[in-house]
């Protein structure tokens, strides 16, 4: 095939990497279903940011009416049109098979003598390969930016001969692996500290030397609350600046930024109640508050915060008419606590169990981000796979 014109993105890639469309390396499936009233279906749908597919609950046949369904073949790219800006594209395999899925998700067969299907899905997951899914989903934003089939058949990109791309999938799955494995230890120490709560924070299982009955209080008289009003502000994007992070309500920290210190909140160790989600969080560090919705919370007459905090994320409150709930809806309740001083051989058993998490949460960044910088250097050429295969 003669060589195309390298042009804007595709001169980013390595020189010996060839051009194509979209349509010249993939070839589009449609397998129409012909619906049957009486029978049960089941149908595909994708999620965003590369995260596969998943599975919608079965239908009748006379549900779909006169819906327009495909059988799902394995080994092969689809992509759900109303969301291929925001990275929802997947590859189907032997387990899909049977599903089906309308004519939002189209399904494509890589021509196996150009395009091995894993380097395929890598490369839309990466910036550039977002960015022409973008390109190729013409109109406003969310529902409204759809992915257009003359578009992505038209779409151009650079890649490698295929034994090339299949060492490249091969680099980059043995650090998913390592990454899915971070992730399952870090699932499985969440658990095994929510385990430790259950019997600890109830009394079910007591410290070695503690003996001594619980007794029941109101929350009241435990935590004491401030709504933050003169920690709000909006200054978290400006030059020159100091990092500090941010608290907005509906959300955990996010990434602030401000000139200098005023608003900062440096009387810590608190807990961080949201109304809206009813959620809490211990804070140890300086911080901003963007939000009128939170509340900061302190332990009174020297009972441990920690202890107080791993035991309110277990309450909860019934029958309560509205979403948004308000920290003197919990005021009221009464909890059972030990002493002081059993609350704080209790937090720092739990504290032992977090620094175990925070760990490995950190080599789990850590791991993303190496894994994020290899890829760019895989596919920007900067590791010359070509010279590696050839010396293997």
């Amino acid at each position: 095939m003669a060589a195309k014109t390298r042009k804007g993105y595709l001169s980013l890639f390595p020189a010996h990497w060839e051009v194509y469309r979209m349509d010249e390396i993939l070839d589009r499936l449609k397998n129409n279903v012909v619906v049957k009233k009486e029978e049960s279906y089941k149908q595909i749908g994708i999620r965003s940011h590369g995260k596969g597919i998943f599975y919608k609950e079965e239908v009748r046949g006379e549900e779909l009416g006169n819906k327009s369904v495909f059988w799902i073949e394995p080994d092969c790219f689809i992509v759900n049109i109303v969301f291929a800006w925001e990275m929802a594209v997947a590859k189907t395999t032997s387990a899909d098979v049977g599903l089906i899925a309308s004519h939002r998700f189209p399904m494509y067969k890589p021509k196996s003598d150009l395009l091995d299907l894993d380097f395929l899905l890598y490369f839309f997951k990466m910036p550039l390969g977002k960015y022409l899914l973008g390109l190729a989903s013409p109109g406003g934003a969310g529902r409204n930016k759809t992915l257009g089939q003359k578009e992505f058949a038209e779409l151009e990109i650079c890649i490698p001969p295929v034994n090339e791309q299949k060492e490249i999938v091969s680099i980059l799955s043995t650090w998913d692996k390592a990454i899915s494995l971070k992730e399952q230890l870090i699932e499985e120490k969440e658990l095994q500290k929510k385990g430790l709560c259950k019997l600890l924070l109830f009394g079910k299982k007591r410290l070695n030397g503690f003996a001594e009955e619980w007794s029941n209080v109101r929350i009241k008289k435990l935590l004491s609350y401030q709504q933050p009003t003169a920690f709000i502000t909006n200054d978290i994007n400006s030059d020159n600046v100091k990092d500090i992070p941010v608290l907005t309500a509906n959300k955990a920290f996010i990434k602030g930024y401000t000139k200098d210190t005023e608003g900062i909140y440096s009387d810590t160790p608190v807990v961080i109640f949201d109304d809206f989600t009813t959620s809490c969080r211990y804070v140890d560090f300086d911080f901003k508050i963007k939000s009128s919705a939170i509340k900061i919370l302190k332990a009174k007459n020297g009972h441990n915060l920690k202890f107080l905090y791993e035991r309110l994320k277990l309450v909860n409150i019934v029958n309560s008419d509205h979403k948004r709930r308000w920290i003197s809806e919990f005021e009221p309740l009464k909890i059972s606590i030990p002493s002081i001083k059993e609350q704080v051989a209790i937090s720092e058993v739990l504290s032992v169990a977090d620094n175990e998490i925070t760990l490995l949460e950190n080599e789990l960044k850590k791991l993303v981000e190496q894994r994020r910088g290899l890829m760019q250097n895989l596919f920007s050429g900067k590791i010359d796979i070509k010279n590696t295969i050839k010396e293997v």
